[in-house]
C-alpha cells in the first residue's frame, strides 16, 4: 500500500468533484419528491423494482452503444481484485432489461409496469442542478409494442411533474423508427453529413464513422447549425412506425398535454427506437429548461441476451434538478410530522428513565423533540419555546420517583400531572 504523501496528510478531506452530501432540507426534498412520484406511479399500475448500483461493464457498453458520450466519456468503470470489469450505472434502463431476462419475466402476463428510484453516476461536468452522482426517477412498460404505452409513460412523468409545481410545460418529442425506417434514414442522414465532411468538428467526424444519429444530439456548436438541415426520420417511417406515432400523438392532444415535433431529438443513449421525448420548461422569452426524458427500446432486449424482441418503453426524471427549481413546492415526506411535545428531562433518575417515556410517545404516534444531552432545566425550556411545540412533558426527579409527568400547555400555560401508566390516554385527547 503507498505511503500517503504529506499533501494528503495535511489538507483536509472533501467529497469528490460533482459528488455532495445530502442532509436535512435537502435530503427531505429528494424524498418528498420521491414519495409523490412514487404515489402517482402506483396509482397508475406500476410497481418496485430494485437493480444494483454496479453491474457487469458489457450491460451498458452493449446497451447503450460505443460513440454515445455516456460511454465514451461519462461511464465509471472498475476492475475487482477477482477480475471483473463492472460499472457504477449510468442510468437505470439496461440493469431494468438484464433482470427482465435474467429472471424469467418474460414468462409473465405481459405488460409488466415498473417503477424504481436511485442514484446514477456520469463522469460529466458538475453544474447547477447537474452532479457526477444524482438521482433519477423512472417508470418503464416491458412487453407491449402498444403506442398507448408510450402515452402512459408520457402521462406519468407529466403528471409528477405537475404536482411538483413545473409550470409551462411542454412535451417535445419525435420518432426515430423501427428497423425497416432506420436503414433507409441513417443512409440518407451519412449522405448528408459527408457534404460537409470539412466543417463537422472531430468528435462528429467521428461519429459519422461508428454512430451517425449520435450526431443529431451533438453539443458542439457548428454541428448544431449543420443539424438543423439534416433529414428528419419522421420523412423515412415505414407504415408500421407511421401509425405508432399518429396514435401517440393522438393519445396526447386527447389528453391536453402541449407538445412540439423536434426532428433532431434522438436523446443521448443508442438504444431507442420509435418514440422519444423530453419534457421542458418553456418561457416566452425562448428559454428553457429539460427536467425529463425517455422513449421506446424495443431492440434492447435482443441486444442483451434474449431471443426474441421485448418491445419496451420508459422515462425519468432527474430529481436534483427538480427539487433546484424555484417553483419546486417542497413536498414534504410522510415521515415528517409536525412537532407535538417537546420532552424534558431533569436529573439522573429522570434521564435513567427518559428513553421509556419517549417510547410511550412514539408507540402512540406523537411527534416529539428532546435535548437528552442537556441537563438544565431552562436550557431546555428555552429550546422548547422556540421550538413551536404546543406541549411540554416534564419529566424530573419527583415525578420519576412516582411514575408520572407534568404536560404543560405551551398557549395557555396550564399543566397537569399525568401518570405515565395513562399517559397515552390523556395524550389522545390532546388537540
Amino acid at each position: 500500500m503507498p505511503k500517503p504523501t504529506k499533501s494528503s496528510k495535511t489538507e483536509p478531506l472533501s467529497s469528490p468533484k460533482g459528488m455532495r452530501d445530502i442532509t436535512d432540507a435537502d435530503y427531505y426534498k429528494l424524498q418528498g419528491l420521491f414519495e409523490k412520484a412514487q404515489e402517482i406511479a402506483v396509482y397508475y399500475g406500476f410497481k418496485p423494482i430494485e437493480t444494483p448500483i454496479l453491474e457487469d461493464e458489457r450491460t451498458f457498453t452493449t446497451a447503450i452503444g460505443i460513440g454515445t458520450d455516456v460511454i465514451d466519456k461519462e461511464m465509471y468503470t472498475l476492475k475487482t481484485k477477482g477480475g471483473d470489469h463492472l460499472a457504477m450505472r449510468p442510468e437505470h434502463t439496461a440493469g431494468l432489461m438484464r433482470a427482465y431476462i435474467e429472471h424469467g419475466m418474460q414468462t409473465q402476463p405481459q405488460p409488466l409496469l415498473f417503477y424504481h428510484s436511485g442514484p446514477v453516476f456520469r463522469h460529466d461536468k458538475p453544474q447547477r442542478g447537474r452532479y457526477r452522482q444524482f438521482s433519477q426517477f423512472d417508470v418503464d412498460i416491458l412487453g407491449s409494442e402498444k403506442s398507448i404505452i408510450d402515452a402512459l409513460v408520457i402521462r406519468t412523468i407529466y403528471t409528477i411533474l405537475e404536482e411538483s409545481g413545473a409550470p409551462n410545460l411542454v412535451v417535445t418529442i419525435n420518432s426515430i423508427g423501427d428497423k425497416e425506417s432506420r436503414t433507409a434514414y441513417l443512409r440518407e442522414l451519412t449522405a448528408y453529413y459527408k457534404k460537409f465532411l470539412n466543417d463537422l468538428p472531430t468528435i462528429d467526424r467521428e461519429r459519422l464513422k461508428t454512430n451517425p444519429l449520435r450526431i443529431l444530439d451533438s453539443k458542439e456548436e457548428k454541428t448544431k447549425e449543420i443539424n438543423q438541415g439534416a433529414p428528419d426520420a419522421v420523412s423515412f417511417l415505414s407504415p408500421t412506425g407511421k401509425k405508432h406515432f399518429k396514435e401517440v400523438l393522438e393519445y396526447l392532444d386527447e389528453m391536453n398535454i402541449s407538445y412540439q415535433i423536434d426532428k433532431t431529438l434522438v436523446r443521448g443513449l443508442s438504444y431507442y427506437t420509435h418514440t422519444v421525448f423530453e419534457i421542458i420548461e418553456q418561457y416566452d422569452d425562448g428559454t428553457a429548461v429539460t427536467i425529463a426524458g425517455g422513449g421506446r427500446y424495443d431492440y434492447l432486449g435482443r441486444q442483451l441476451g434474449s431471443k426474441k424482441d421485448v418491445p419496451a418503453m420508459g422515462g425519468s426524471l432527474g430529481m436534483d434538478r427538480i427539487v433546484e427549481r424555484p417553483w419546486f413546492k417542497n413536498l414534504a415526506p410522510r415521515i415528517m410530522k409536525k412537532p407535538k411535545v417537546y420532552f424534558i428531562q431533569v436529573g439522573w433518575d429522570a434521564k435513567l428513565k427518559s428513553l421509556t417515556v419517549i417510547e410511550i410517545l412514539r408507540k402512540a404516534h406523537v411527534p416529539v423533540i428532546q435535548s437528552l444531552s442537556k441537563d438544565s432545566l431552562s436550557a431546555q425550556l428555552a429550546v422548547a419555546e422556540k421550538s413551536g411545540a404546543p406541549y411540554v412533558i416534564i419529566f424530573g426527579q419527583k415525578e420519576a420517583m412516582e411514575k408520572s409527568v407534568i404536560i404543560r400547555n405551551m398557549e395557555s400555560r396550564s399543566q397537569d400531572t399525568v401518570p405515565i401508566a395513562e399517559l397515552n390516554t390523556f395524550l389522545k385527547q390532546l388537540k
